[in-house]
């Protein structure tokens, strides 16, 4: 079901690092098609969309006050206090990653200062379908919040009464975004970055998909709107030794397969009875899971690699760059301290990823593909920016002036130089 692969050499790692994901010419045109007919025909094209992908053509693009409301009513209690809690422990780490500002005298004379300012109109895609991600709308919209945004804006496809999933709509209200559409897929983020009659053109698009969903992010940003990273199909690895319980490992295996057929699950370890023994649990829990298909698709490109020692299975993590990476070892806290590249790190035998993905207070939203190399998940900072301010006197200006005119006249740019020269030459 898993391939167990045996101390592999450090020349074959990049074999064994490969996504499944590959790219797809079609979707890029599929998509440029839909970007052009949104940008030409606005919300007719956006309803002419939605009944030929989601099979509902919404006469109001925009969700009601009204039906916002009944939705709330639609959900069960339960899930109200599931939702909240989360919520809760989300706006509580989130609020603590909120920036300080920065302001510093330099020299005598010449004081510098930083401020972080929310971007003013974010949007977020929320899939819909078979697993309506309300989780994804407390991951997105609370930070989008705490930072400032003034306008957060949701689309997320209509079922095919035309309605949205109610726990989407009581999330979104909970989380504070402030307009809500019934539109979904690539024509979604084509409204958002290009804007129609309903939907205003937002400055920075946040949010999953599918390749679809991610092709046309990658070609929104060609056109310069910002996204919060590129994205591709989740993938978890797991770091564990003798100590773990392989029924544990199994089951993040499989909470990470039913994902999606191109999902990928990866064990490293240095114990041989460990990686038998985990394919085993794995074909276990398989039977009674609900998306057994899905899950064996997923499993059939996943790997359990044993290496020699926590030093070789460190450096392979960090070459992988997992999008979530769980440490279930003895040692957690010393590898801990070795991670480079990841989106985000699971620390213990009871720390699964799914804690992270619905309320722990970390974000679910992360780099993959190797792209935690240089990415970091969603935070309060990916819905700021920084701008930085300058003050100068007299005698500031004048202690670095030879600094600035000499630097200036070497790279030729002599009115750089003068526009010192002249400021200290005449004090107001």
């Amino acid at each position: 079901m898993v391939e167990i692969i045996k101390y592999p050499k450090q020349a074959e790692w990049p074999e064994y690092a490969q996504r499944a994901a590959v790219a797809d010419a079609a979707a890029r045109l599929s998509v440029a098609e839909i970007i052009a007919e949104v940008e030409s025909r606005g919300d007719e094209a956006l309803k002419e969309l939605s009944l030929k992908f989601d099979g509902c053509c919404p006469e109001v693009l925009k969700i009601s006050r009204e039906e916002i409301d009944n939705a709330c009513r639609e959900v069960s209690g339960e899930l109200k206090k599931a939702i909240e809690t989360a919520a809760a422990n989300i706006e509580k780490f989130h609020a603590a990653e909120l920036p300080k500002a920065v302001e510093v005298e330099v020299m005598p004379g010449i004081r510098c200062s930083q401020r972080a300012v929310p971007i003013s109109r974010v949007g977020l895609y929320i899939p819909g379908g078979n697993s309506p991600l309300f989780s994804t709308v407390l991951m997105l919209a609370i930070p989008a919040r705490l930072a400032g945004c003034r306008e957060i804006v949701l689309c997320t496809p209509p079922r095919r009464d035309g309605t949205v999933h109610p726990a989407i709509l009581f999330a979104a209200h909970v989380a504070g975004v402030t307009d809500i559409f019934k539109v979904g897929g690539a024509q979604a983020i084509a409204a958002m970055a290009v804007g129609t009659g309903s939907i205003r053109p937002v400055y920075k698009i946040f949010g999953p998909g599918n390749r679809y969903v991610t092709e046309a992010k990658v070609q929104a940003a060609a056109r310069g709107v910002a996204i919060d990273m590129p994205a591709g199909p989740s993938e978890v690895m797991v770091v564990a030794d003798c100590s773990a319980d392989p029924v544990f490992v199994a089951s993040d295996f499989l909470s990470q397969a039913e994902h999606g057929a191109d999902s990928q699950s990866i064990l490293l370890t240095s114990d041989a009875c460990l990686a038998d023994r985990v394919t085993e649990a794995i074909e276990t829990l398989l039977v009674g899971l609900p998306k057994r298909d899905l899950a064996e698709k997923s499993l059939s490109h996943s790997h359990i690699i044993l290496l020699h020692d926590d030093d070789e299975i460190m450096q392979f993590a960090n070459y992988y760059a997992p999008e979530h990476l769980i440490i279930n070892h003895t040692d957690a806290d010393r590898l801990a301290t070795m991670v480079e590249n990841a989106g985000s790190v699971f620390l213990g035998a009871y720390s699964p990823e799914s804690a992270g993905d619905y309320a722990s207070g970390t974000n679910h939203t992360l780099p993959t593909g190797g792209h935690a190399r240089c990415y970091s998940g969603v935070n309060i900072d990916s819905y700021m920016k920084k701008i930085t301010f300058q003050r100068l006197t007299h005698e500031g200006l004048a202690s670095i002036a030879p600094t600035v005119t000499t630097m200036a006249r070497e790279e030729g740019l002599v009115a750089h130089s003068l526009a010192v020269e002249v400021r200290i030459n005449r004090k107001l």
